[in-house]
């Protein structure tokens, strides 16, 4: 039986027409009914096609027109049907943040990259680390701080010259972003199951903003990070590209 599908684009014209095409070609369910949602864009439609995945269950495909398209599969019209039968799955669980601002107004928010502490002003945010309750690092001074999947290692963390950690990898990644105190310090890998704890010292004076991938929560007083066990998310690849593979190539190319 083929998959019912449900076509995403990104905004840029291009993609748009393409996802006209691909209707004619296959039709189109509703995003709430389709067993696959087939986004048309970059990394970041990719993340908005798996969240919305969380709610339905559906699996996502995704076709490169953006700029990097780490995630995505080559663009092609033909055969999407049997590419879609035929792909790898690779199945991630997100993080779950959840915390309080200063105002004690507490947040929660899903994160399939990473979660991320950033600093609001020109001062320094200086941010307390527990892990699984016990203190571990009593105050860093530093832009932020983020925590970060095997999934979305690659993305942010990458950046903020983080570790690179294959699909299968049980770890998770805590990478400061431009560290002051202690001036050294690149990061630490967790096991998946560990709760990971910030604690924002002095959050009236040195506000810290929260982001759980593209969800922010501003003036965050303290926010814990745990591996959503509860939820998986299927990404599908072209056979011989799957994210494992493209984890691997990343890591020796300049």
């Amino acid at each position: 039986m083929t998959a019912s599908l449900a076509f995403l684009a990104s905004p840029r014209p291009e993609a748009k027409a393409a996802k006209s095409r691909l209707e004619n070609l296959y039709g189109h369910a509703p995003i709430e009914e389709a067993d696959v949602i087939v986004a048309l864009g970059g990394d970041g439609l990719m993340l908005d096609a798996l969240h919305m995945s969380i709610r339905t269950g559906a699996r996502v495909y995704g076709m490169n027109f953006g700029s990097v398209g780490f995630l995505m599969n080559e663009f092609r019209e033909d055969g999407l049907p049997q590419r879609i039968a035929e792909a790898e799955r690779a199945r991630i669980h997100p993080l779950r943040a959840f915390g309080e601002d200063i105002h004690c107004k507490p947040f929660e928010a899903l994160a399939i990259n990473e979660v991320s502490l950033l600093r609001e002003t020109r001062q320094t945010a200086k941010i307390k680390i527990t892990i699984d309750g016990k203190s571990r690092m009593s105050e860093l001074q530093a832009d932020g701080i983020l925590v970060a999947t095997p999934a979305g290692s690659t993305a942010y963390n990458l950046s903020a010259h983080g570790p690179i950690l294959p699909l299968t990898s049980t770890v998770l990644a805590l990478t400061p972003i431009s560290a002051f105190r202690p001036r050294r310090w690149r990061g630490a890998l967790l096991p998946r199951n560990v709760r990971v704890g910030f604690e924002i010292v002095e959050p009236s004076l040195r506000p810290v903003s929260a982001v759980a991938d593209n969800q922010e929560f501003r003036e965050v007083a303290r926010v814990d990070v745990v591996e959503a066990h509860d939820v998986t998310l299927t990404m599908l690849f072209d056979p011989g590209r799957d994210l494992a593979e493209r984890i691997l190539v990343e890591q020796f190319e300049n």
